[in-house]
């Protein structure tokens, strides 16, 4: 995995995480979603070296958080010597700019830390498109402040892929590229709806799930397949499409998708159309839950908002519970059982 590199020394960028609790939000939903950025970062390639939480009752609108809290902030990365801030929550493109003016450091969001992750992990030419384009839509209104922080640090997390080689680009250009990438992209999507037709008259299922559920670890096991499997998050952005035997003269064809996350990306999804059809177009869906996970109510919450969103969530769908040598609690299934219905409870590994 290609790390977040701090430009000057080498090192794995230090970050600093931060997070912000609105009235209607537990604080144990904003711990978690903190824990989750902070497994983000490391996954990015960075190492956290702190984290820091406001409880609000309103966005501040210059710089999210408050004023007070911006000075603690800035005290600590001067400390700690803090190279990178991320903010468990959306920036606008100006609050963006006054928190780096103000903290004298780089500074991105979830969306921006994650966009850079499916940058690193991006292999196919199918992956790269999409990843491009969303980055790029995320980036245009963006522009100036990139060019600002590119042209002082160099590189690192938040400023892999598009504008890295091109400092002069200015919006026109990007949106060419767009306009670009979109007919590509569709022309990607064509051509995978003709290799669906040729797959018709078999049944055909998707894997679908939260990021790191073993989606991939439960298509070898089943397929016999050899998907790489790596413990972290959005180790698989394309989709793998396998043959199994499910009855005397009967072959299902499954496929497994890329993992969902909380607070996706605004236009991840829709950039991630092509991949993403398979899910659309599945006669079934295996939705795969790591039952181990505290947050495992929440996940699956997650990952029903994003079927919603792809249209796909009245589908006929199999719930797998998944990692059941590492649930503590006995209770844990027959809660999930309980809450959403009939379940298959598995160790994929």
């Amino acid at each position: 995995m290609h790390e977040g590199k701090d430009p000057v020394r080498g090192e794995a960028e230090t970050a600093v995480l931060v997070g912000v609790g609105l009235a209607s939000e537990t604080t144990a939903a904003v711990d978690r979603s903190l824990e989750e950025l902070a497994e983000l970062a490391r996954t990015a390639g960075a190492r956290v070296v702190g984290q820091f939480r406001q409880r609000r009752t309103r966005i501040a609108g210059a710089t999210y958080i408050g004023k007070g809290k911006v000075e603690e902030l800035g005290r600590f990365l001067a400390e700690r010597d803090g190279r990178l801030v991320v903010f468990d929550n959306d920036l606008t493109p100006a609050q963006g700019r006054n928190l780096e003016k103000a903290l004298r450091t780089k500074v991105i969001d979830r969306s921006e830390l994650i966009l850079h992750i499916f940058a690193i992990h991006a292999r196919t030419e199918a992956a790269k498109l999409q990843v491009e384009l969303a980055q790029l839509e995320y980036t245009l209104p963006r522009l100036r402040r990139l060019w600002d922080h590119l042209s002082r640090l160099g590189g690192g997390i938040g400023t892999r892929g598009p504008g890295e080689t091109q400092l002069e680009v200015d919006r026109r250009r990007v949106r060419e590229r767009i306009d670009h990438l979109k007919r590509s992209l569709k022309r990607l999507e064509t051509s995978r709806d003709e290799q669906r037709k040729g797959r018709r008259g078999r049944p055909t299922a998707a894997l679908v799930g939260y990021t790191n559920a073993g989606k991939s670890t439960l298509l070898n096991r089943v397929t016999g397949a050899s998907v790489k499997v790596e413990d972290e998050l959005f180790s698989t952005l394309d989709t793998t499409s396998r043959a199994v035997e499910i009855g005397r003269d009967c072959r299902l064809v499954l496929s497994d998708t890329v993992g969902f996350i909380r607070k996706l990306p605004h236009g991840l999804v829709a950039s991630f159309r092509a991949t993403l059809a398979e899910v659309r177009e599945a006669d079934l869906l295996v939705h795969v839950v790591d039952a181990s996970n505290e947050d495992a109510d929440g996940q699956i919450r997650t990952v029903h908002e994003v079927l919603e969103e792809l249209s796909a969530h009245q589908k006929p769908t199999i719930l797998v519970l998944n990692k059941l040598d590492k649930v503590r609690d006995p209770l844990v299934v027959s809660h999930l059982t309980n809450r959403y219905g009939p379940a298959i409870a598995v160790s994929a590994r």
